[in-house]
């Protein structure tokens, strides 16, 4: 069962960060969750899914993050990475879809950009909430609709599904 409430030390990235960025092509030899995660991000920030510090973070960026290719392995590398959530100014429709499949929850804010490096941030999704704690800043966000809340509690779609099915 995933928390509704996370909070995490947030690491800022731009406009545009692309799944190449996200996890490059060279990588995907592979589909092991961990494996990928060891290269999160590594076309964006070298060495970022290799970092302690990480886990339990959260990605602040800002329009159009995990835009390019459609492929799944960019959500499943980041949140194998460790990182609990991505905020950014909007995302590519085919990430965000994938996202809420492999149970990452992922945040759209407009004022994404008042965040900075090494800021607190907690986002509060049963309630549409974000708070930036370092600055003292709260903002409304639109909550998940419910059946997209259901499959993030349960984890993912398949978990969902199979919850659902009784299994």
């Amino acid at each position: 069962m995933m928390k509704m409430k996370i909070k995490g030390k947030v690491f800022v990235f731009g406009d545009n960060v692309n799944t190449d960025e996200i996890i490059p092509a060279r990588y995907l030899n592979t589909s092991d969750p961990q494996e990928l995660a060891k290269y999160c991000m590594e076309d964006a920030r070298p060495g970022f899914g290799r970092r302690d510090d990480i886990k339990g973070g959260i990605i602040v960026a800002g329009e159009n993050f995990g835009c390019g290719s459609s492929r799944e392995h960019a959500p499943v590398a980041i949140k194998a990475a460790g990182i609990s959530c991505v905020i950014a100014k909007s995302f590519a429709r085919i990430f965000f879809r994938n996202a809420i499949n492999i149970g990452l929850p992922i945040v759209e804010l407009k004022e994404a950009d008042e965040f900075e490096e090494g800021d607190v941030a907690e986002v509060d999704l049963e309630n549409g909430v974000v708070k930036n704690l370092s600055k003292g800043k709260e903002y409304k966000i639109r909550p998940y609709p419910e059946f997209l809340m259901n499959i993030m509690k349960a984890g993912g779609w398949l978990e969902y599904c199979l919850k659902e099915m009784g299994e």
